[in-house]
């Protein structure tokens, strides 16, 4: 926890709400200046204003000031040269960046067609990987970059009817573990932050994909009663924001970041027992028998 933030810049993507939102405000509040992007102009508009309140004097609202709002949809790729663009070009080349997305629908994967993986993946795994090899060339010039991928547990503890989930997050640490080793010779570090269950309100926004005579159907429908159950008495957006926050103020931040979901007990249980019994242990948090 000793590398300076004051006058950083950072690009924190998803930010209107939750997990994004509470980091970008954590960076603020540090002195950093902060980019924020989401694909709804009203509620990027609000956030930042909120963000640049809480941040001081100098942290004026969208538009000026510590905290800028940009309206940017990651499922347009083609749109993100022009992010990169307006966010340096207002604040200064990026020190640091947070990709920060949710997750496609749970369900049935048998029933998920090509568009909707090809969709999933693209907006998840690919519009991450794209953002960081539009930053990251600025970093290494310059010596030093920060860029946290914010995952999940279930990349680590795979889940029945999440797997469209799981292999995007698997995806996003994948990546993250193989190109930190390329790029912290150059003082860049990629980091995976991976949470657990996050009282969000992500319940009440969730979509998903299972026919009404799936033989998968009574299952799915208790993972997802459990699933909400754990959600909502799960920990903090504001205590992902922390660990965040942490990742980016090391000097050499560790692969992995985990919270929530007694996430210390559940990963030194995962080094010790057998891989059957920890997707047991999984499942049976879920109230499925395996």
């Amino acid at each position: 926890m000793d590398l300076g933030l004051d006058g950083k810049v950072a690009l924190v993507t998803g930010a209107s709400q939750g997990i994004g939102f509470g980091i970008a405000k954590e960076l603020a509040q540090e002195g950093a200046r902060v980019a924020i992007s989401s694909r709804t102009k009203e509620k990027i508009e609000a956030a930042a204003q909120e963000i640049g309140a809480t941040a001081g004097p100098a942290g004026a609202a969208s538009g000026g000031g510590r905290v800028r709002g940009y309206v940017h949809d990651t499922v347009d790729l083609d749109a993100a040269p022009g992010l990169i663009e307006a966010v340096e070009g207002d604040l200064g080349p990026i020190d640091i960046l947070v990709t920060n997305t949710g997750g496609p629908p749970g369900g049935d994967p048998l029933e998920f067609t090509r568009e909707q993986w090809e969709a999933a993946h693209r907006e998840l795994v690919v519009a991450a990987i794209e953002m960081i090899q539009l930053v990251v060339p600025g970093m290494r010039e310059r010596g030093h970059g920060r860029v946290v991928m914010v995952g999940s547990m279930l990349a680590s503890f795979p889940l029945a009817y999440r797997s469209s989930y799981v292999a995007t997050k698997a995806a996003i640490k994948g990546f993250s573990n193989g190109a930190r080793h390329e790029l912290s010779p150059f003082g860049v570090w990629l980091t995976t932050v991976e949470p657990g269950s996050i009282s969000t309100g992500i319940s009440e926004r969730r979509t998903t994909y299972i026919a009404p005579d799936s033989p998968h159907r009574r299952d799915y429908e208790t993972m997802l009663a459990a699933l909400d159950r754990n959600e909502r008495a799960g920990i903090s957006a504001e205590r992902v924001a922390e660990v965040i926050l942490r990742a980016v103020e090391a000097r050499r931040p560790p692969q992995r970041y985990a919270v929530g979901s007694n996430a210390p007990l559940a990963f030194a249980l995962r080094r010790i027992v057998p891989a059957a019994v920890a997707e047991k242990l999984t499942h049976r948090r879920h109230d499925l028998k395996r």
